[in-house]
């Protein structure tokens, strides 16, 4: 069989191949051998930083949640002690501002500026309340999200921003519609604010949603009553 000659075009290809090859050899063995180290390097980074970085704050996270359950679940007079402690440790432990400072991308320093959002808000300072809650991410856990929302609400409607209370309001009560509970609560408290702050005509719409959304809940009950005393006497 007689030998074919290579197309002009496909020869024209493999010397320009080559050329590059020999132009360029170092240059590509160079960014080769880089994608290898870094590569190698995020995988020592997670396994002998990223990880023991984790644990540790898990270890440290344990007291926290100890004294936030507490907190959370105490007598007002014992509040401001507990706050105290979940937030800067009781001496022998680290508290939630030491993880958050200390352990910054871990799940436990994320959870901890739920807690130090939560206590500073107890202790009026809503600012720091604020700025905590702001960098929490719930990750999908839509009932501490739409408390965390409603927390930023309650921060910023005790320094008069009185819209930006507002959005967090409306916020928390569309996280997840249907828990009616949770939503019902905050769509509750946005439609309040809105009346307490002189906003009758979005007061009016609030209240009607939610009476037609959760009619069932004690605020859908109680918004009847706020309805009619916005004028609105609609069954």
């Amino acid at each position: 069989m007689a030998h074919k000659t290579a197309p002009d075009s496909e020869v024209d290809f493999v010397e320009k191949a080559r050329g590059f090859w020999e132009k360029n050899n170092k240059l590509v063995t160079y960014l080769g051998a880089a994608v290898v180290l870094l590569f190698a390097g995020w995988i020592i980074y997670k396994e002998f930083v990223q990880k023991p970085k984790i644990q540790k704050a898990n270890d440290l996270v344990f007291v926290v949640q100890k004294y936030f359950g507490e907190f959370a679940n105490g007598a007002d007079s014992t509040k401001a002690d507990l706050a105290a402690k979940v937030l800067n440790g009781d001496g022998a432990s680290a508290g939630a501002l030491k993880i958050i400072n200390n352990y910054g991308g871990t799940p436990a320093a994320n959870l901890c500026r739920y807690y130090a959002g939560a206590c500073y808000l107890s202790l009026g300072q809503y600012d720091k309340a604020l700025s905590q809650l702001k960098h929490f991410d719930a990750n999908g856990a839509t009932q501490i999200e739409s408390r965390a929302y409603g927390m930023m609400g309650d921060a910023s409607a005790e320094l008069n921003k009185t819209s930006e209370a507002l959005k967090y309001y409306k916020e928390a009560a569309n996280v997840n519609s249907k828990d009616e509970y949770t939503s019902s609560e905050f769509l509750y408290r946005a439609a309040a604010y809105a009346l307490s702050t002189g906003n009758n005509k979005e007061s009016l719409s609030l209240f009607k949603k939610l009476r037609a959304d959760y009619p069932n809940t004690e605020k859908g009950a109680d918004a009847v009553r706020y309805l009619a005393r916005l004028g609105d006497l609609a069954d």
